[in-house]
């Protein structure tokens, strides 16, 4: 997406780009490219310290996994014995690297704040960030073999939902909180379906790892860039600062989530991002049958979401759905993925210039926008708060390998 500053200040917004502007899969690198070298290297890559702790657990089996929760929770020094692969783990999560401005993790993230819940989870979220993860090919059949993203999308799009608000809330991520623990988890999680993937058979010659250090990077920035370049196409503007600052915040989630840091570190705002992606991007086949499947099923559940949120009728929300997914992600992606080009897709302007003029006067009005971000942050502890049935990243991570 093209970046313009707005007449307003140093306040970002989008402008609709061509396909080939996002992503473009025929980039054409130098072959001297270190980031070339560095795709080449760790797409065939995991993540030692988590896959380690896998194996480590199929060992020591529920007592293991009660000493890794015990350390997430309370931190390695209040363990009397720990196994080395879990402690390697937890002393590398508990640093806090030099670059990382620890009062970041205290402060509450105004570009994520400032967006509505239902905006943030079902739109940016459902239909922009997990809609692009899942136009990767070799995503989309590791995901379409665990028979969870196809059968149970809701679920699977409020869990990961529930994990971003955790993380994104203010204090999420310092040691112990719910969004350090959870986003450890995740990647432990990640190590278990890796594990369990190259017991039955994946191939590595022609995929890479599952789950390899690409694909992790890749989606880091589907949480990062994707969302709020589609956030910004559809009228929410940001400043610059405050881009920066969530870009700083995710810097830190990609510590915990264990890629290499060659993918993030020197990504500070979206043009960074940008280019990053775009290379990442040369990674990937065309979307498949498994991304046709897994999208299908995310926009089952997006329409699910919205019209229990608006009382749209189905049919108008199905509509409502695809043209905002294809508003998102352009005419190329979507027809590659199945999405479908409703006659209301003419009407996606209006919604843009309607949201543009709502966060125009929650930016003039005397103390509009702060009310807008407290209302915010009380619907999404709201959120967190709400009882729920455990999630596979809090359950699944300690099980044994499954051949």
């Amino acid at each position: 997406m093209s970046m313009q500053e707005s007449s307003e200040g140093d306040r970002i917004t989008g402008t609709r780009a061509m396909p080939s502007q996002r992503t473009n899969p025929d980039i054409v690198l130098d072959v001297g490219d270190e980031r070339l070298d560095l795709l080449a290297r760790t797409i065939r890559e995991g993540d030692p310290l988590a896959d380690a702790v896998t194996q480590e657990l199929d060992t020591l089996g529920s007592d293991g996994g009660k000493i890794l929760d015990a350390g997430l929770r309370n931190g390695l020094a209040t363990l009397p014995t720990v196994p080395p692969a879990i402690e390697a783990l937890l002393r590398a999560v508990e640093t806090i690297p030099a670059w990382i401005d620890p009062d970041i993790l205290q402060r509450r993230s105004e570009a994520y704040l400032s967006i509505e819940p239902l905006w943030q989870s079902s739109i940016a979220l459902g239909l922009g960030s997990l809609l692009h993860t899942y136009s990767d090919p070799a995503i989309a059949r590791l995901l379409v073999g665990t028979g969870r993203l196809t059968t149970m999308a809701p679920r699977r799009l409020r869990e990961t939902g529930l994990w971003s608000t955790q993380a994104l809330l203010p204090g999420g991520l310092a040691r112990g909180a719910a969004g350090y623990v959870a986003t450890v988890q995740v990647r432990l999680l990640h190590a278990r379906v890796r594990a369990t993937n190259l017991k039955r058979g994946w191939d590595v010659e022609k995929w890479g790892v599952p789950i390899n250090q690409v694909d992790t990077a890749r989606t880091w920035f589907d949480f990062t860039l994707v969302p709020y370049r589609a956030l910004a196409d559809l009228g929410f503007d940001f400043t610059e600062a405050d881009l920066h600052a969530l870009h700083a915040l995710w810097q830190y989630l990609a510590y915990l989530l264990g890629p290499d840091p060659a993918f993030y570190r020197d990504v500070h705002d979206h043009a960074q991002a940008e280019a990053m992606l775009d290379v990442i991007e040369t990674t990937n086949g065309p979307p498949d049958d498994n991304s046709h499947t897994l999208v299908a099923a995310l926009i089952d559940a997006t329409v699910a979401n919205l019209m229990a949120a608006l009382k749209t009728p189905p049919a108008l929300t199905v509509d409502m759905a695809h043209a905002l997914a294809r508003f998102i992600h352009g005419d190329v992606l979507a027809d590659a993925l199945g999405v479908h080009r409703p006659e209301i897709s003419h009407l996606i302007p209006l919604v843009v210039h309607d949201n543009q003029s709502t966060r125009r006067l929650q930016r003039i009005v005397p103390g509009a926008w702060e009310q807008q971000l407290e209302e915010n942050l009380a619907q999404n502890r709201a959120q967190v708060a709400a009882p729920s049935p455990p999630t596979p990243f809090q359950t699944y991570f300690g099980a044994p390998t499954r051949g």
